[in-house]
């Protein structure tokens, strides 16, 4: 990375004018992100932000003030580095061009410096200790969000080894927070902290915060986006100081940490800054409601076990709080996919206790037709290799459906406090509850058959000859036409509610 940063004009060195705050961990370090660059950007100060992956548009992953770059702007830059990169190549090297992350990296870098950023966050593309972000040498501060089993094939089989990864981005001298972890990846952390002098913080809880003032309002729902907001305070009140900002937060008296005997981060009472930040952070995909007439989307980008387990917990008490009285049938569906080295069965075994009433698998494919359709490509897979998953992926549900069909899996002990007995959205009956599975071949066909014409803002043309040929697609098209209600669960992929956005919201492909 730093040859082709070199290569590119610039130098390490030269991303210390950045004032970076570097950010990692398996759950949560994109939304982390999000709330600790809309709470800066809310004290008036030029913010940048790389992310990945993006879900509509390659221009997401990079933004400026909180906005995609340009389409301008990205073409600018785009083929001055190619050149650049073109230009500089070894005659003797096969290999002239980073690969894409490397290269959108690069772009960040020189955007940012271009447009004179006051600080940027910087989001870890896989792990942390080899990931290409991690040339940044003197960040401001660093985070690393809650820790779990990803890209185990990269990055190790147990959440150990997945935290020497993720404390690799911590640098001499520099502040670091962390939320709270097992037991072992915190030792791991404290360990690599200790080693290269890095005072490591853990943050304590947003109750803490909160306590003396009212609640703290996030724009991120779920109650797992409290331990991402908890973390992002810290990380921008660390950045506020370390660069001499006023506007701090008045300290409260907090206990020592006895937790491996790790300092605990500082307690203080958020600033209005800080509030109005955290309330106004957007990011799309992520525990993401769009209501449209009869329909409800549910839109969670989560892909690893503790993820899917959160937002399950979200859908369900988002079902609660919406519950109104109806008269007439509701009808609750899943769209799921699940890529990589993930396990789809543990995955989809977390999602049972919803209740679907129907279960949709379909490939991260907005269309069944490529063209103009580049920036949601995957080149590394072909098309009957995603639809075999999707079809292994109904296979497993229907197993699933048919181990669990017995009275006790749907017992009160399953349920969320408060919880009624029975969260069935039709007239079914606990025991006798089955969910029907359906494959897709792109996600517009998938879409069509849920929405049934019903969703004012997707239209798309006639659906296919013989998209309701199967005995379920068209019993259940008859279901969907009449339902009150139609909840729909979005889940498994980031790139899966990427396609699913492209569709629903396409102002975001302008």
């Amino acid at each position: 990375m730093k040859l082709y940063l070199a290569r590119s004009a610039l130098q390490v060195e030269d991303l210390d004018q950045l004032n970076i705050i570097h950010v990692t961990g398996t759950k949560g370090k994109g939304s982390t992100c999000a709330f600790t660059e809309r709470i800066l950007r809310s004290y008036g100060l030029k913010t940048g932000f790389f992310s990945s992956p993006h879900l509509v548009q390659v221009r997401e992953r990079i933004r400026i003030n909180g906005q995609p770059i340009s389409p301008e702007l990205f073409t600018k830059h785009f083929w001055h580095l190619y050149h650049r990169l073109e230009e500089t190549k070894d005659s003797n090297s096969c290999v002239s061009m980073p690969a894409y992350f490397r290269f959108l990296t690069l772009m960040a870098f020189h955007i940012f410096l271009q447009e004179k950023v006051d600080l940027a966050v910087v989001e870890v593309g896989i792990g942390g200790a080899y990931d290409c972000t991690n040339i940044i040498r003197k960040p401001v501060v660093c985070g690393i969000s809650s820790l779990g089993l990803d890209h185990t094939s990269l990055l190790g089989d147990t959440v150990e080894e997945i935290a020497w990864q993720k404390g690799g981005i911590f640098k001499h001298g520099v502040p670091a927070f962390t939320v709270l972890q097992p037991d072992g990846p915190l030792a791991v952390l404290q360990d690599r902290a200790q080693k290269i002098s890095c005072p490591l913080y853990l943050c304590p809880p947003l109750e803490a915060l909160e306590e003396g003032g009212p609640p703290l309002a996030l724009g991120l729902e779920g109650e797992h986006q409290r331990s991402n907001a908890a973390l992002a305070l810290q990380l921008a009140r660390c950045w506020l100081q370390q660069k001499n900002h006023q506007g701090l937060g008045e300290l409260k008296v907090s206990r020592p940490s006895v937790l491996w005997q790790m300092p605990l981060a500082p307690v203080f009472q958020p600033t209005s800054h800080m509030r109005h930040g955290l309330r106004d952070t957007e990011w799309l995909g992520r525990t993401q409601v769009l209501r449209r007439g009869p329909l409800t989307w549910y839109l969670d980008g989560a892909h690893t076990a503790s993820s899917v387990q959160a937002c399950v917990r979200w859908f369900r008490q988002a079902l609660l709080r919406g519950r109104v009285p109806r008269r007439g049938p509701e009808v609750r569906v899943l769209l799921f996919n699940s890529t990589g080295d993930r396990d789809p069965v543990a995955l989809l075994k977390l999602l049972q206790p919803c209740q679907f009433d129907y279960a949709v698998f379909c490939p991260n494919l907005t269309e069944v037709s490529s063209a103009g359709n580049a920036d949601q490509q995957n080149f590394m897979v072909t098309l009957d290799q995603v639809l075999l998953r999707c079809l292994a992926h109904q296979q497993h549900w229907n197993h699933l459906n048919e181990e669990h069909a017995s009275p006790n899996l749907w017992s009160p002990t399953s349920l969320e406090p408060g919880e009624p007995t029975s969260l069935l959205l039709a007239s079914h009956q606990p025991h006798t509850h089955s969910t029907s599975s359906l494959v897709f071949s792109c996600i517009s066909h998938a879409l069509q058959w849920i929405s049934q014409g019903r969703d004012p803002v997707f239209q798309p043309p006639s659906p296919p000859q013989g998209l309701l040929a199967h005995p379920v697609a068209g019993s259940g098209a008859s279901l969907l036409r009449d339902a009150v209600a139609i909840h729909v669960l979005v889940t498994g992929s980031l790139h899966l509610v990427g396609g699913v956005l492209k569709l629903l919201e396409p102002a975001l492909s302008q």
